[in-house]
């Protein structure tokens, strides 16, 4: 699993829209060279979550450290060092796959050459007709593909995955799957949000939210066996449920 060592910690973070709470005064930690499955239903706070993290979104209060430096005083140190697939805005749709790379790998501050050669390697796994299509029209699992290897272009320690998997097909889920455990492999931190259930328990640890609380954490099986619960698709209806009760009860 991991060595222990926190890499990240998030210390009573709260997002708050006007009167609208999305994030509601999280903490959670994560180690050096660990899988975190971050579940939780649409609208729940996951992005919201991720974005702050990685400085895209102002706190509005609590604090993120990332190898004990403050993500906010410190972004251009940690944009270095991080890499963050966005649940929707990736890759530019107009562009083909190639121009993404070429814009992204110049932002990240590849030179041109360093980006010739990341563009090698993409041809090396998808076919060129493809990769020179506009990225509107190509297939979901190829575009996730090249998505993440976008996010990887730098090779980051820190690896932000947000829902990578959404809308694609079963085998190109595995794909990704292997890809993950490659990485983590090579001493990777990964955080892999998602509201498919059944991803949850590739990772080493997973956290539930709902509603921005956090109302489960630990690994899938010591939960499993904590809670006495047979699945986690049982584990995550029964723990939204309480946290609903525990809410309504509160009111």
């Amino acid at each position: 699993m991991s060595n222990g060592i926190s890499i990240i910690e998030v210390r009573d973070l709260t997002k708050k829209f006007g009167h609208f709470t999305a994030v509601n005064n999280i903490c959670f930690s994560i180690a050096k060279g660990e899988i975190l499955g971050f579940l939780g239903p649409n609208g729940a706070g996951k992005t919201t979550t991720i974005k702050m993290i990685n400085g895209l979104l102002k706190i509005t209060s609590g604090q993120v450290l990332i190898k004990g430096m403050d993500a906010e005083k410190n972004r251009r140190e940690i944009k270095k060092i991080v890499g963050y697939m966005s649940q929707k805005f990736s890759l530019y749709p107009l562009l083909n796959s190639l121009e993404n790379v070429e814009f992204f790998g110049g932002i990240s501050g590849l030179n041109k050459s360093r980006i010739r050669e990341k563009q090698k390697e993409i041809e090396a796994s998808v076919s060129l007709p493809i990769l020179k299509q506009k990225v509107a029209d190509i297939p979901p699992g190829i575009k996730q593909k090249v998505a993440l290897f976008v996010c990887l272009m730098t090779d980051p320690e820190i690896i932000f995955l947000d829902e990578p998997t959404s809308g694609v097909d079963p085998e190109v889920r595995r794909s990704f799957w292997s890809e993950i455990y490659r990485l983590k492999k090579e001493g990777k931190t990964i955080l892999v949000s998602t509201h498919n259930l059944d991803e949850v328990e590739y990772a080493d640890r997973m956290l539930i939210i709902h509603q921005g609380n956090i109302i489960l954490e630990g690994e899938p099986d010591a939960l499993l066996k904590k809670h006495n619960k047979d699945s986690i698709e049982t584990l995550f209806k029964d723990a939204i449920l309480d946290s609903e009760g525990t809410v309504e009860t509160k009111t």
